[in-house]
């Protein structure tokens, strides 16, 4: 699926000889040749529960990992982490150059919305609005963009265990929430409960994401990561490491993981592959 997933988003994206030439390589060399594509899976294991199309869900899943990819374009720059390696290879503004990154967080962004609103998503308008707005959310300051924000003020701060996970239930956990939650509504309507069992799966396992992460950070290399090991670390950052150790990171991951499976057990068969990506999630070795 990941291999289909390049697929999409090489078709989807604007090819590199079209104006501007420079600003579109370089939307590709961010997306393109990288990344284990988890939000895009999760999305296209949603759809699976509801019985959505392929062809609705490459949309959503491709709009997601845009997001997602212009999030860590401008989460490496200078201004933010400062960091040189993603993905195994040069950052965006060190292959390019700072002025372009950040262009190419912007049109990711851009192209993502519009993605959402120039394809037939769902049977109903306003059900498809709703996916808008449910991404918008997700990706602002009461998202993803806010919890950045909230890890950014906490450099050299004490958090509390609480404070901690309300941070990453934004800045990775609503994004992953989105992909769930969108892929899920490309098919047929789920009822309050359904919904609501997806959305609690999504919340755990989001911030199981994080809590592994965390782990890998602090035991893996950079060449096994792709990206700065020990980079949380070496900015003084709050993590579940620091905060628990890696023993009790990796059982709090483990209760996470427990946690969203039982609230797929209404699903059966048709929740499988969410099964099998919390797994992925909790059991990652990089």
């Amino acid at each position: 699926m990941q291999s289909h997933m390049e697929e999409v988003l090489q078709h989807l994206l604007p090819a590199s000889d079209i104006a501007p030439q420079r600003l579109h390589q370089a939307m590709r060399y961010a997306v393109l040749g990288g990344g284990k594509r988890v939000r895009p899976l999760l999305a296209f294991a949603a759809g699976e529960v509801s019985g959505a199309q392929q062809s609705r869900v490459e949309v959503v899943a491709a709009g997601v990992e845009m997001i997602h990819v212009y999030s860590l374009v401008h989460d490496d720059m200078p201004c933010m982490d400062d960091d040189s390696l993603r993905r195994g290879k040069p950052t965006c503004h060190v292959e390019y150059d700072e002025p372009t990154a950040l262009l190419v967080g912007d049109s990711l962004q851009s192209l993502a919305f519009q993605l959402l609103a120039e394809f037939r998503l769902a049977d109903d308008p306003l059900e498809q609005l709703e996916m808008v707005r449910f991404l918008a959310a997700a990706s602002g300051s009461r998202g993803m963009a806010g919890g950045q924000a909230i890890d950014l003020d906490a450099v050299g701060k004490p958090l509390t265990l609480t404070e901690l996970e309300f941070m990453h239930i934004h800045k990775t956990g609503a994004l992953i929430r989105a992909s769930v939650m969108l892929g899920a509504r490309c098919g047929d309507r789920l009822d309050a409960t359904s919904l609501e069992r997806l959305d609690h799966f999504a919340k755990r396992i989001g911030l199981a994401f994080q809590v592994v992460d965390d782990i890998l950070d602090a035991e893996s290399s950079t060449a096994t990561l792709g990206k700065t090991a020990g980079k949380d670390a070496e900015q003084n950052k709050p993590t579940y490491v620091s905060l628990m150790d890696v023993e009790k990171a990796r059982a709090f991951a483990q209760e996470l993981r427990f946690d969203a499976m039982e609230s797929l057990d209404v699903f059966g068969d048709k929740a499988r592959r969410l099964r099998e990506l919390a797994d992925f999630i909790v059991f990652r070795q990089f």
